[in-house]
């Protein structure tokens, strides 16, 4: 089998990994024209959390490797995801406000997304590619965690809303740029 064609088969068998990794739960890809319902909110509410909802996202992504030219290519896919049966609302705390935080919390999610496909496509992999991947993901997930505990303090979970307001606006003109 010639390289293209193996790398092309361990890129579908990965793609069939994904898959059959994700359907294990209902996922939604971010789309810029997907925003959220109430119902997209699917999971249980816990009793003893105070919160008023949680919004379940995260990123993933996959990769294949190949030689052309006796050099090393490597091909990333990068996709933010949302895991409704993960994510919850108590409906007597929340409303339009709250889902558009909510909304913004996945917003963020795929502005990490990004920069984790730009690092990706920015970096000269040696043979260590797997551990290279690996770093540059788990740094980015530090990164977004940080920022997503950046957004709920200073929103205060949605309820100062000059700050609410002003951080729509930024993350709609981040994802316009990006």
């Amino acid at each position: 089998m010639g390289l293209i064609k193996r790398a092309h088969f361990i890129f579908f068998f990965l793609t069939l990994l994904t898959i059959f990794n994700v359907q294990g739960q209902e996922v939604v890809s971010w789309e810029p024209d997907f925003r959220f319902t109430w119902n997209d909110f699917k999971g249980e509410a816990p009793i003893t959390l105070r919160a008023a909802a949680t919004t379940a996202s995260g990123i993933t992504y996959r990769f294949s490797t190949f030689y052309e030219n006796n050099e090393l290519q490597v091909d990333c896919k990068v996709f933010a995801y949302f895991y409704p049966t993960k994510s919850w609302y108590k409906p007597e705390l929340c409303n339009e406000v709250t889902l558009l935080h909510e909304q913004l919390h996945f917003d963020i999610t795929e502005l990490y997304a990004r920069k984790l496909r730009k690092k990706l496509a920015e970096t000269k992999f040696t043979k260590n590619v797997k551990e290279e991947i690996r770093k540059i993901y788990k740094a980015t997930i530090r990164q977004l965690n940080d920022f997503q505990n950046k957004y709920d303090t200073e929103t205060n979970y949605s309820r100062n809303l000059p700050v609410q307001e002003r951080w729509a606006k930024e993350i709609e003109e981040a994802l316009i740029k990006s």
